[in-house]
C-alpha cells in the first residue's frame, strides 16, 4: 500500500463490476490490503476507487479503506441506480443535486447544487433493492429521480470531514422494472451471491426475461458510468494542474 499527501477524488462504488473496465486501464493499480474483508481498492495518480459491497455500512468501510491511500479532494458515490421517473432511460447518467436518506430523512446538497447546476436531480438512498412500486412511491414522496443504497452514507462522511460530495449514478433499471427477491441473495458483507442466484433461476424460468433485461441494462449503465468517472477525473486533473 502506498499513500500520497496530494488530495485526490475518491469514488465509492458497491460492486467491482460497476467499475471493472475503468480500473483495468493503464495507470491503475490494485491495492490488495483489504481483500480479505471483501474491500477492493484501486488507485491512480489522479484518483482512488473503492468497492466494498452494497448498503450504507459497506460504503462506510469503503471510504475508510480508500482514505488509507491518501486524503480526498472530494468524495463521490458512483454506481448503478434505479430510475424513479419515466424521463430517465436505462444508461442515463445522473449527477445528483440532492441526496436524501429515506431512513432518517436527512438531505445532503452535493457540489453540483452548490456550484449552481441547473435542474434538480434527487437520489434517494434506501436499505434494500427497490421494487417498481417503491420507486414510484419515492418519486411521489421525495420527487426522486433515482434510487440507490449507498449515496447517503458517503454524503454523511463527506459532511463530517468537510470535503465536497458528489453522486454520479448510471441508470441500470427503468422506473417500472421489477425483480423481486434479489435482496435474499445478498450476503452479510453486501456481496451478491451470483452462483446461488443462478441456481435459483434454473427452477424459476419466469425470471429469465427480467434478469436478461437487467443484465443488458447493467452493462450499458456500467459503460456509461465508467465514461462519466473518467471524464470527471480528467476535469479534476485540469482544475488542479
Amino acid at each position: 500500500m502506498t499513500a500520497t499527501s496530494r488530495p485526490r477524488p475518491v469514488f465509492i462504488a458497491a460492486l467491482p463490476r460497476e467499475i471493472a473496465s475503468l480500473v483495468a486501464r493503464r495507470g491503475w493499480r490494485a491495492d490488495r490490503t483489504f481483500l480479505g474483508r471483501n474491500i477492493h481498492l484501486f488507485e491512480h495518480e489522479d484518483a482512488i476507487v473503492a468497492c466494498a459491497g452494497m448498503g450504507a455500512h459497506r460504503a462506510t468501510l469503503a471510504v475508510e479503506a480508500a482514505l488509507t491511500l491518501g486524503p480526498a479532494s472530494e468524495l463521490i458515490s458512483a454506481g448503478w441506480a434505479g430510475a424513479c421517473t419515466n424521463w430517465l432511460a436505462v444508461g442515463d447518467v445522473v449527477r445528483a443535486n440532492i441526496v436524501i436518506d429515506a431512513k432518517t430523512g436527512e438531505r445532503y446538497l452535493t457540489a453540483e447544487r452548490e456550484q449552481g447546476a441547473r435542474g434538480q436531480e434527487v437520489v434517494v438512498t434506501v436499505s434494500a433493492p427497490a421494487s417498481a412500486t417503491e420507486k414510484q412511491r419515492l418519486a411521489m414522496s421525495y420527487y426522486a429521480s433515482a434510487v440507490d443504497m449507498e449515496a447517503a452514507a458517503v454524503a454523511r462522511i463527506a459532511r463530517a470531514r468537510e470535503v465536497p460530495f458528489r453522486a454520479i449514478k448510471a441508470i441500470s433499471d427503468a422506473y417500472d422494472f421489477d425483480l423481486s427477491g434479489m435482496d435474499g441473495f445478498t450476503t452479510h458483507d453486501g456481496q451478491f451471491r451470483e452462483a446461488a442466484f443462478a441456481l435459483h433461476l434454473v427452477v424459476h424460468p419466469s425470471l429469465w426475461k427480467p434478469v436478461a433485461i437487467l443484465a443488458k441494462g447493467s452493462k450499458l449503465a456500467g459503460g456509461n458510468l465508467q465514461a462519466a468517472i473518467g471524464e470527471h477525473i480528467s476535469h479534476s486533473r485540469e482544475r488542479t494542474s
